[in-house]
């Protein structure tokens, strides 16, 4: 048996705008989704908006006692802007009820809620605004988080600022998967730093209310990076894209200050953000107690083509490396390495010492997984026990070499509405039907009832 340390967070991750519904009801205002769904429906898999998910605002009860069955002691989400503070100003009672009522009961079943505040879900009034691209973004958001601690502060005691905050950056200002869809790196670099201002002032707000027995953190996806070659223009790429994708990031949040290096390159290259007098100092007060680690697949990279100088974008630092030799999800398509998460634990710890962190997303996508029905209707997932079982094997050995790792959390608890890929892939240790919101458990949500409760797996631990 390999056991986990006495405490160990097992639970599951979600988000508001993926779970709860209610999208259009008790004063929520609409979100980019929202605004997005109703302005371009066709870019939406089946047609399928925020509006259809697996409506937790009617069914947290029950799902927190299907929490409670699976011996699952944490459980993280987030919290709608949209739905508590409407109109960037006004306290919305009918959200203070749902989520008092909502964290409350998880702590009732001794399932420990661990609340994010921004996940994707930009208010649309404010987007009108300019979005993260405009400062006042920073402090519409601080006060935001404000009111939730101060809402929340006595039943939640875990909070996080921000979800993959690099999702939304690139995702919007980089690609067309997020709404504003940019294509504009001068601007996705003022994003990057509105947003991790707005965290810090949020941290701020936190440590002024100073909550009793209270931690704050971020969310970070911190695929590990590794270059396609030893070869030195290789390592230089891998070296950017660590510091682009996961330094800017973990430098600026742990250590309060970005690195110099790429602060540099950004400077010559014209691309700086714009800043004020004051920021550096809030960067170096407002460090995080834990981090959250997002973890799917690695990032291989190879030195760029061509590169310009100055760089005008990320393909001149470096570009993607398709490993021929990896492992693939064949329902998803995405490489699985659980090593990963063992090196993610190694470089934490070797370079931001004795931070506390879990592991916040892990999971595997599967589109179509009627097809591994039984006769009866369960699902019968044993790869995703497969999967989860080789990552805690890896996400063990780390801590058993001093990674200081306290959870391991799974996206997702019920399979959940995926932005423009709706329900196309699913990730739940229960199954959602769509037409009348039944949760049906997955032979996954039974094996891991099980770890759950023996807080470890057997070293060979698996589907049968």
């Amino acid at each position: 048996m390999l056991k986990f340390q006495e405490g160990f967070l097992w639970g599951a991750a979600a988000s508001a705008p993926q779970t709860e519904g209610a999208a259009a009801i008790d004063g929520k205002s609409p979100s980019t989704w929202d605004k997005w769904f109703e302005l371009e429906p066709d870019k939406f898999y089946d047609h399928v908006g925020p509006s259809d998910t697996s409506n937790t605002y009617r069914h947290f009860r029950e799902d927190v006692a299907l929490m409670k069955a699976m011996n699952l002691n944490s459980y993280r989400t987030s919290i709608a802007w949209t739905r508590l503070v409407p109109d960037g100003k006004t306290v919305n009672p009918q959200a203070v009820t749902f989520y008092r009522a909502y964290f409350q009961e998880m702590v009732d079943q001794g399932i420990e809620p661990i609340i994010n505040l921004f996940h994707f879900d930009m208010p649309w009034w404010l987007m009108e605004r300019g979005g993260w691209e405009a400062r006042e973004s920073v402090d519409y958001f601080a006060a935001y988080a404000r009111i939730a601690f101060e809402q929340f502060g006595d039943i939640v005691k875990k909070w996080a600022t921000f979800n993959e905050p690099l999702v939304h950056i690139e995702c919007g200002y980089m690609g067309d998967a997020h709404w504003p869809k940019v294509h504009n790196f001068k601007r996705a670099i003022q994003v990057g730093y509105h947003t991790l201002l707005a965290h810090a002032k949020a941290v701020a707000a936190f440590r002024e209310l100073a909550i009793p027995n209270g931690e704050i953190a971020i969310i970070l996806n911190l695929s590990p990076v590794y270059p396609k070659s030893q070869q030195s223009a290789d390592l230089e790429a891998a070296e950017w894209a660590d510091l682009l994708y996961i330094r800017s990031f973990l430098d600026c949040t742990v250590l309060g200050r970005f690195p110099e290096k790429l602060v540099a390159m950004l400077k010559k290259s014209g691309l700086a953000p714009v800043t004020e007098e004051g920021d550096r100092e809030l960067f170096a007060l407002n460090t995080v107690d834990f981090i959250g680690c997002n973890y799917y697949q690695p990032l291989r990279v190879q030195a760029p083509i061509a590169p310009n100088d100055p760089i005008t974008g990320p393909r001149d630092l470096f570009r993607g490396y398709d490993w021929p030799d990896k492992k693939i999800n064949p329902h998803r398509g995405w490489e699985i390495f659980p090593q990963g998460i063992y090196d993610i634990a190694m470089r934490l710890k070797n370079s931001y010492g004795t931070i506390p962190w879990y592991i916040s997303e892990n999971g595997m996508g599967v589109s179509q997984e009627e097809r591994f029905a039984a006769q009866e209707g369960q699902i019968n997932d044993t790869y995703r026990i497969e999967f989860v079982t080789d990552h805690l094997k890896e996400l063990q050995r780390a801590i058993e070499a001093g990674a200081p790792c306290f959870g391991y959390h799974m996206w997702t608890f019920i399979d959940c509405w995926s932005w423009l890929n709706a329900y196309k892939n699913r990730y739940g240790y229960y199954r959602v039907d769509l037409t009348d919101d039944t949760r049906t458990p997955k032979a996954s949500s039974f094996w891991m009832a099980q770890v759950a409760k023996d807080n470890g797996i057997d070293s060979g631990n698996g589907p049968d």
